[in-house]
């Protein structure tokens, strides 16, 4: 879009940066952007505001658009009688959590698209998701909707009044936590027992559908199954990812796997695909194959890895958000195969392989009924072994090849600082198990762009970067999934940079997120913007919440630095939300791993040595093929030049001895002699297979 055409038929989102605003930049609606703009509009004609918060790879946000805000009659009404803002819920996650919270309190369910009916003083009197045009299966509709919500604000204002200062009253919550006793292990067991009582043996996973990957529950279990030696818990997290990967929730043409399956066992997902799935999913594939060896795992990972550097990097190297689950307006038509659309690539022994392999069906697996496409197509998936690899993979690249020819999905190509610090973990993860410096130096490449590009004038970190501007302040995830990051891009690379850049953000957090009285951390800053509340969270949902990252983080830079002060701080945050904690443990899974770390053992691991030299690089590849998760390793260069004692004097003594790399092991607060040989080191951490 471009020129004064464009912008006659173009309302205010036309500026935007926000592919998902951007989306939305020529519907009737009038518009606005999240801003004073608009409630400054809104309280001078006293008039509601109409709030709607989707993003750009949402599929019923793309649904809602088309039956109702592309409507010149739908658009009329909210003309005439709302204030219409329409938010990015990534670009503006402060603002989402908010009123997804009140859409859960007035409705006991929410999702995307997200539709909040409020006061110009942001106070919600309604709250729904997706709603239809007209009445339809007993939601009632836009055209029926906004005329009864107009009505009631011209004539029954204090009813409003009195729904919308109960909401701000309730919502009030998401501001506090709730203190209990102290978290132990009998926390970690209890988590435990609520997955085994979900599990589903057959299929995998957790409950019934939809299913969600939920990386840190694996992640929590496989630290549980290290705890306790129990191996029918490593049995559910091989079972979940096995049945993932195979299903069509991965996609087995270009690799990466997509939102969430919408059935029991991982066949139909939604077809979107975000950047923070395939980070969290890659660092659970790869403790799979540190704890059990098999090299499925490892391959997975890679695959992962292979479409995100593909298909997901910025020719600066930051990552960008998503990938659409629509193309030509049909959920999935990229991705899906009918029986003639195979034949026209393959040859008949192909199609006789592929119709095994994949599960062709004739009658097909899969069909969007929203969008009226016929039956036939086919998700492909593997229902079974892969007996002919060679062969199979001969296959794939040539239906890869055919599928580019196709219309692709939208990408989101906005870089947010949190996701982004999430994959620069994954990869750097991927580094010190499987030895791949390229991940490293891929990891490091994004890291460098969030850091020189996603600041303000005054050095504040940003949330957002699109088409050469960084905006939107700064949230919690952003400093602590980065810090995230930066502590695996040390351990890849010990590259001191990295850890002090940690440590820094990681103060910034610290000073401007804090609860000084509740504590743990708000989700937004002292200095952000005021919202009807100051939201702190330790839910670990979709994503890890803020608080349970930042909790591990600050485990791992104590025992990195020596400095005790930042253990309190981890301390301080179970202790803020141990009642939240211990009354639903299996929902904050990514913090019960901070709290699997703080019960210990926990290992330092100092190694001295050039890592250029092959005995040195012979000690890191073994200690990276092991699950040992509640470990931190640091390096100690010989010479003058830059050096980890900078931040950690406590190993400016420790040298390699005889001039052959050294590894220094304190297990359990005991520090044992040093030794030359890997085979010893991993003795004295208890490890190996």
């Amino acid at each position: 879009m471009d020129g004064s055409t464009d912008l006659q038929h173009a309302n205010r989102l036309f500026h935007e940066k926000s592919p998902y605003l951007l989306q939305h930049a020529r519907n009737p609606v009038d518009w606005y952007p999240w801003g004073e703009e608009a409630f400054t509009r809104a309280r001078d004609e006293d008039r509601p505001i109409f709030l709607s918060i989707g993003y750009a790879t949402c599929h019923w946000c793309h649904v809602m658009e088309r039956e109702s805000f592309e409507d010149p009659e739908v658009a009329g009404r909210l003309n005439e009688n709302f204030v219409a803002i329409k938010v990015d819920r990534e670009e503006r996650p402060d603002v989402d959590q908010v009123y997804m919270a009140v859409c859960q309190d007035l409705t006991g369910s929410g999702g995307w698209p997200l539709t909040i009916v409020m006061t110009p003083d942001k106070r919600p009197f309604f709250a729904g998701t997706y709603i239809p045009r007209e009445n339809r299966f007993g939601r009632v509709g836009m055209l029926e909707l906004l005329p009864l919500l107009a009505e009631y604000w011209r004539d029954r204002r204090p009813e409003l009044d009195r729904v919308a200062e109960s909401v701000a009253t309730s919502v009030q919550r998401l501001s506090t936590s709730r203190r209990g006793g102290e978290l132990g292990e009998e926390t970690l067991v209890a988590a435990h027992r609520s997955f085994v009582r979900l599990f589903d043996s057959l299929h995998g996973g957790f409950g019934g559908a939809p299913k969600f990957p939920t990386p840190h529950n694996l992640a929590f279990l496989l630290r549980q199954w290290r705890r306790t030696g129990d191996d029918s818990t490593v049995a559910m997290v091989e079972t979940t990812l096995q049945a993932m990967r195979r299903g069509g929730l991965y996609d087995q043409v270009g690799f990466g796997f997509h939102r969430y399956s919408t059935d029991i066992d991982w066949l139909v997902p939604h077809f979107e695909k975000m950047l923070y799935d395939q980070a969290l999913l890659a660092m659970a594939y790869i403790e799979a194959w540190q704890a059990t060896g098999k090299d499925e795992y490892a391959t997975t990972a890679r695959e992962i890895f292979e479409y995100v550097l593909r298909d997901m990097t910025s020719a600066d190297g930051a990552f960008f958000s998503a990938e659409d689950a629509d193309s030509e307006g049909v959920e999935g038509k990229f991705y899906v195969w009918t029986e003639d659309q195979l034949r026209e690539v393959l040859d008949a022994d192909e199609m006789d392989l592929a119709r095994e392999v994949y599960g062709v069906r004739t009658e097909g697996n899969f069909s969007d009924e929203a969008s009226g496409e016929a039956p036939g197509a086919n998700i492909l998936h593997l229902p079974g072994p892969v007996e002919d690899p060679a062969r199979t993979e001969a296959i794939r690249q040539k239906l890869f090849a055919a599928r580019g020819t196709r219309i692709r999905p939208l990408r989101d190509d906005k870089v947010l600082t949190d996701w982004n610090g999430l994959m620069i973990a994954a990869l750097a993860r991927a580094t010190q198990a499987l030895g791949d410096a390229s991940y490293a130096e891929a990891a490091a490449r994004a890291a460098r762009f969030v850091l020189d590009n996603l600041r303000d004038a005054q050095g504040k970190l940003l949330h957002r970067w699109r088409d050469g501007e960084a905006a939107v302040i700064d949230n919690l995830d952003d400093h602590a999934f980065l810090v995230w990051g930066l502590i695996e891009l040390y351990e890849a690379t010990f590259d001191v940079q990295w850890l002090e850049q940690a440590l820094a953000l990681n103060e910034e957090m610290l000073a401007h997120f804090s609860d000084p009285e509740g504590g743990g951390f708000f989700f937004t800053s002292d200095d952000g913007e005021a919202l009807l509340v100051r939201a702190k969270s330790i839910y670990d949902g979709a994503l890890p919440s803020g608080n349970s990252v930042a909790a591990l983080n600050l485990l791992r830079l104590g025992r990195l630095t020596g400095r005790t002060d930042l253990e309190r701080h981890a301390s301080d945050i179970m202790a803020a939300f141990a009642g939240d904690v211990a009354a639903t443990p299996a929902s904050h899974t990514h913090l019960l791993q901070a709290l699997d770390f703080a019960l210990g053992p926990t290992y330092e691991i100092v190694i001295a040595g050039d890592p250029q030299a092959e005995d040195t690089r012979t000690m890191l590849e073994s200690l990276g093929k092991v699950f040992l998760p509640n470990k931190v390793v640091l390096l100690r260069r010989p010479g003058t030049q830059p050096d980890i004692a900078q931040v950690a004097e406590y190993a400016a003594a420790m040298d390699s001895i005889g001039g052959r790399a050294t590894a220094y092991v304190c297990r359990g607060y005991q520090c044992q002699m040093p030794t030359t040989y890997p085979a010893v080191m991993l003795q004295l951490l208890g490890s190996g297979r």
